[in-house]
């Protein structure tokens, strides 16, 4: 049995089709529990922050994300 909200989560990968940039930046806004900018996310996730840039857009574009003073957060689900 999946457990809800893995598919949950499964599902919206799906629908979004997150690739393994998205994956990294939306576990590094998840682990630091506070708004981060661009340049914390790429460090924090490893990636360049053109890669993170795009993630970003693309995760605001489908409301998984907000911005306030530069700062990216994840939405409450």
């Amino acid at each position: 049995m999946i457990h809800c909200k893995t598919a949950q989560k499964q599902e919206l990968r799906q629908i979004m089709k997150l690739n393994k940039t998205d994956d990294n930046v939306v576990s590094a806004l998840k682990n630091a529990g506070k708004g981060l900018t661009l340049p914390e996310i790429a460090e924090a996730s490893g990636e360049p922050p053109k890669k993170v840039f795009k993630s970003l857009r693309k995760l605001f574009e489908n409301e998984m994300i907000e911005v306030e003073n530069r700062q990216y957060r994840l939405l409450k689900t």
